[in-house]
């Protein structure tokens, strides 16, 4: 019985570390080129901006790949603010 919970924990971490590594791997282009195509406000912000953010596109990775694939990007506050 506990050489099956071990095998379960082994199991468990094994895929946090997965979802770490790829988080990361996706973070770094992210951070650096992607995020100008989702948020207008982030173009020509600095490094201290991208280092801030990082932690958390790690993270969230799964939801950025989401909004990238499906074209989803914030909307223009010109045309909120006009009506």
């Amino acid at each position: 019985m506990a050489a099956m919970f071990e095998t379960l924990a082994k199991a468990f971490v094994y895929t946090l570390e997965t979802y770490a590594c790829l988080g990361l791997i996706f973070a770094v282009p992210f951070v650096w080129l992607g995020v100008q195509r989702l948020d207008s406000a982030a173009r020509g912000s600095g490094i201290a901006f991208r280092l801030l953010i990082f932690p958390g596109v790690a993270a969230l990775w799964p939801m950025f790949v989401f909004r990238l694939r499906l074209g989803i990007v914030e909307p223009d506050p010109a045309k909120i603010r006009d009506g």
